[in-house]
């Protein structure tokens, strides 16, 4: 809800702060005063038209301010927070600010926000119906939110089946157009994926396999080589023939024998003798080894042209797949895996095309099920809001909601198992026409063009008094201009009474110049002007007791004397009664 109004050098209002409380607020005030400019005041900090004339004579800009009460789960919290603005605070501020050379500004949340966060903002916190604005049903999908809220259970349940079955049709749908659209995609990538596995297969890599083959083609292609190096060495260290009669071993042996000899005349000699004893039995041990290694190596041409070929055929498999066999493997099990469900796909088609017929059948009947509800509710509202509308100085308007099927290229045509088609979408087959005839024999025309002035204002009314018990989605706020014009004596009282009733569940800010109506307030405000040497300003002020029976008179035409003040007394009573 609305807290606090604050405007400044608009019009003739120089600088006025409205503090607004919940329940039902009169804005009065002489002719000129500017209490229309509250109304104005209010659609501009919601993202309305700008226009450099509303800025005050003699000013450089205008500004509106408005502190807006919001409940933690408010859609508007969202809206603000992503455009910048601060919104974990109890109140929302907003803000704008019109330039004399025509150059608007607005702030969310203290910060910086295109004009249209605010409309944005506005189309949920706050219902105007005036002259000139009627935000409220201005667009079709208004008019059935209105009437699925009004309908109760049995409309929302309805509606929240086919929303569901809508969307368990689309997905379904489009999954199968994918699969259908990309057949031949699908049957080049199965063969390319089982030329793949073909080739991958043909050669059988092993873990590994890959690097063992290289060493091994490495050590036959150097066999000889190999095979003499480790000869030689064995002669080196255990051949006497080789090398005049001695060898290492040898020779390590009788240095051992020598020093065995000495070490009992010296410790440290015996130690000594101990590491020579181990360097003969390690090199007697690696000449051996030497010798069997030297013995085992062979050449074998056919095993070298073998293991080759396999690593050539092990690196052609790489060179396509990966860096290495493992990479291969893994590439091998993913394009398996692949062709499996591609290769299912056709199951998939007849699976999904069984599917969507089942959710097309549902949603059709469905949607004719939501058709019937929204109808019968239909016949409810427009009955409701035509009384209403009697108590409201216009007992020969004919109301009419309207609820026909939906032509707009939005919607996606459905057939039905009778062979006809409707139009649908997640909010069903319906558009919803709230419309009205002022008078008796006129076509009924959409509720938006059907009056003018307070007639249109009075319509406006009648339908959020009537559906105010029924709409959980309202808005909080409701502000009504001129709602009284052409409206005097009881059925006067009576717009006051239905705007009471309505502040029983909303805030409700009315401009009026009727006393009638202004004695039914929670909380009366005046726009009073005062005369400068050369320009007239305006200000507001909260009236209240002896204040307030004096504008109720001055509203009434009287004065504050006690015949005045007496009527004006006596109207109160009868108000609040």
């Amino acid at each position: 809800m609305l807290r606090e109004l604050h405007i400044r050098d608009l019009g003739v209002i120089e600088d006025a702060t409205l503090s607004l409380h919940p329940g039902l607020t009169v804005v009065t005030g002489e002719t000129g005063a500017g209490k229309t400019m509250v109304v104005t005041g209010l659609g501009l900090v919601l993202g309305g038209r700008a226009d450099a004339d509303l800025v005050r004579t003699g000013s450089d800009e205008a500004v509106v301010e408005a502190e807006v009460e919001l409940a933690e789960d408010h859609p508007a919290r969202g809206t603000a927070a992503q455009a910048g603005g601060i919104a974990d605070e109890p109140e929302l501020l907003l803000s704008r600010t019109i330039s004399a050379a025509g150059r608007s500004r607005a702030h969310v949340g203290g910060r910086r926000a295109p004009i249209g966060v605010l409309s944005d903002l506005g189309e949920g916190l706050v219902a105007v119906h005036g002259q000139a604005d009627q935000w409220r049903l201005k667009r079709p999908a208004q008019h059935r939110a209105l009437l699925d809220a009004f309908g109760g259970d049995e409309v929302s349940f309805a509606a929240a089946e086919v929303a569901a079955a809508f969307r368990e049709w689309q997905q379904a749908k489009g999954e199968l157009a994918q699969l259908v659209e990309g057949e031949r995609a699908r049957l080049q990538e199965i063969e390319l994926l089982t030329h793949q596995l073909e080739q991958i297969d043909a050669v059988d890599p092993q873990p590994g396999e890959d690097t063992d083959l290289a060493h091994e083609a490495e050590r036959l292609g150097h066999a000889e080589e190999l095979r003499t190096g480790a000869d030689t060495a064995h002669r080196l260290l255990s051949d006497p023939d080789s090398f005049d009669g001695d060898d290492v071993v040898g020779r390590l042996a009788r240095a051992a024998d020598e020093v065995t000899r000495l070490a009992e005349h010296d410790p440290q000699l015996a130690q000594l003798q101990q590491r020579l004893a181990e360097v003969g039995m390690l090199t007697s041990e690696l000449a051996a080894d030497l010798s069997a290694y030297a013995a085992d190596i062979e050449a074998d041409p056919a095993r070298l042209a073998t293991t080759q070929s396999r690593v050539a055929a092990l690196r052609e498999l790489t060179r396509r797949y990966g860096d290495d066999v493992e990479a291969v493997l893994r590439h091998r099990d993913e394009a398996r895996q692949r062709l499996l469900g591609l290769q299912g796909a056709d199951e998939r088609i007849e699976e999904l095309s069984a599917l969507v017929s089942q959710w097309q059948e549902r949603l059709g009947a469905d949607a004719v099920r939501l058709t019937a509800a929204r109808t019968a509710a239909a016949q409810r509202l427009g009955t409701a809001v035509e009384e209403e509308l009697a108590h409201l100085g216009m007992p020969k308007a004919r109301v009419e909601v309207a609820v026909e099927p939906r032509t707009d290229d939005a919607a996606v045509e459905l057939p039905l198992g009778d062979g006809s088609v409707v139009r649908v979408t997640a909010d069903g087959a319906d558009t919803v026409e709230v419309r009205v005839a002022a008078n008796r024999g006129a076509p009924p025309r959409s509720v938006t063009k059907a009056a003018s002035g307070g007639e249109l204002s009075r319509i406006m009314l009648a339908i959020e008094v009537a559906t105010a018990g029924a709409t959980g989605s309202q808005v909080p706020t409701f502000v009504f201009d001129e709602v009284d014009a052409g409206v005097g004596g009881r059925a006067a009282i009576d717009v006051g009474a239905r705007l009471a009733a309505l502040a029983r569940s909303s805030q409700v800010i009315v401009v009026t110049h009727l006393a009638q109506v202004a004695a039914h307030a929670d909380r009366h405000l005046v726009v009073h002007k005062a005369h400068g040497d050369q320009i007239t300003s305006s200000g507001v002020r909260v009236v209240d007791g002896d204040e307030r029976l004096a504008e109720l008179s001055r509203m009434m035409g009287g004065d504050d004397t006690s015949v005045g003040l007496r009527h004006a007394q006596e109207l109160l009573e009868q108000c609040r009664r």
